[in-house]
């Protein structure tokens, strides 16, 4: 059988559909964050305008010396599994750390995001009695993957609504274990989810909270705790989700709650137990970028105010955008085949990296491209991103925002 055959069969299909995925060669300048020099077909340099470093974190100097100093310290790997020789003393310092940005008692480390939804929410599945996870219709697909291969009952509710959560945990048994698993903030419309609302129907019904702040970390809170922080309600919630690879500008995942339930999970998921850990030079870069934005301002108010400037100029000039209250700026195509020429010109006449955000990603007739301005965005920076949108929307005729 010729296998590559079969292989080429669906990629050609997603090529046909415009769907297939593109990924741009860069090489970030360090210290020169969002510039990037560009191995692809196009203009040398580009400004990145997608990436999920938030705020630039992953090239600041003090999380830079950080994980240089860690190196000569520890040497460059774990040397295995946390089980296995691989647990270092700076796991147990961003692990104290991280439990202290979220007030629980504990907290967990991966080696990403995807891993600890993953491994997280197939343990709580699979091995509390009776289980039944309620997630969120948009949810994240490691979250989605998780509730897969915990193999219980599973329900999903509306996206972002209480009454439909609290509608499908009273038809469930009194004996089930009710585990209701959402987001806080939604990467893809930038939506953020009202949780204090979610947290009054899990107490109603005895449920457990499980939210992924991913997009929230670094961002939100006086500390930059979440969006849980900034509202008051990280005592409420059960697990607390979180990445390292954000807002916080290097690589890892993981769940803070009680002293029980981490050990639970430490002790019980393959996830966990399995992979190597994450090297040591990782962990100490990610506690002074956490320690550092628990104490500066500066990086979230200067994000903030570049996000205000962007949509007040799209609106200006007719782009239509989602809006939405959070540093996640959807711009709306709506064209598979158009979302990835945009970005191709973009790239070539314009020096501007981002990336086309086609299904399964979004749903289809959704397609957008997904900015993320950061602190170090220059105002410079968002006039020329203006002007070339502008440009093409004229050069495309792709219809303007109703003003």
């Amino acid at each position: 059988m010729d296998f590559d055959n079969l292989f080429n069969a669906q990629l050609n299909q997603l090529k046909e559909e415009g769907n297939y995925r593109i990924f741009a060669e860069l090489e970030r300048k360090c210290g020169a964050f969002p510039r990037a020099k560009n191995h692809s077909d196009g203009a040398d340099e580009v400004t990145v305008w997608c990436s999920n470093d938030y705020l630039g974190m992953g090239q600041h100097p003090k999380v830079r010396k950080a994980m240089k100093d860690a190196i000569d310290q520890y040497g460059a790997g774990a040397g295995g599994t946390r089980n296995i020789s691989g647990t270092n003393h700076a796991h147990c310092e961003l692990e104290k750390e991280l439990a202290d940005l979220h007030g629980k008692e504990s907290a967990l480390l991966f080696t990403s995001g995807y891993v600890s939804n993953w491994a997280a929410l197939s343990t709580l599945g699979s091995r509390l009695p009776n289980a039944v996870i309620l997630s969120d219709e948009l949810n994240h697909a490691s979250m989605i993957e998780g509730i897969r291969h915990a193999k219980c009952q599973k329900v999903i509710w509306k996206h972002n609504d209480p009454e439909d959560l609290d509608r499908k945990l009273a038809t469930l048994p009194a004996n089930a274990t009710k585990i209701v698993a959402f987001e806080s903030v939604y990467s893809m419309d930038g939506d953020i989810a009202p949780i204090a609302e979610i947290l009054d129907v899990c107490e109603k019904h005895g449920a457990l909270s499980y939210i992924d702040e991913v997009h929230a970390v670094g961002m939100y809170g006086p500390r930059g705790g979440g969006v849980a922080e900034r509202e008051g309600l990280m005592d409420r919630i059960t697990l607390i989700e979180g990445t390292l690879g954000k807002a916080y500008g290097v690589v890892g995942g993981y769940i803070t709650g009680s002293a029980a339930l981490c050990d639970f999970i430490r002790s019980f998921a393959s996830g966990f137990i399995f992979t190597t850990a994450l090297p040591p030079a990782v962990a100490a870069a990610a506690k002074v970028s956490i320690r550092h934005l628990k104490e500066s301002q500066i990086e979230r108010a200067g994000q903030r105010r570049q996000v205000a400037l962007l949509r007040k100029l799209l609106d200006q000039r007719g782009i239509p955008h989602m809006d939405n209250p959070s540093h996640i700026i959807p711009v709306m195509i709506k064209d598979p085949v158009k979302c990835r020429m945009l970005a191709d010109i973009l790239m070539e006449d314009w020096g501007i990296y981002v990336q086309p955000i086609n299904y399964p990603t979004v749903p289809k007739g959704t397609e957008r491209l997904r900015f993320t301005p950061s602190p170090l965005h220059s105002d410079e920076d968002i006039h020329h991103l203006v002007d070339a949108l502008s440009a093409l929307w004229k050069q495309c005729a792709i219809a303007h925002a109703v003003a």
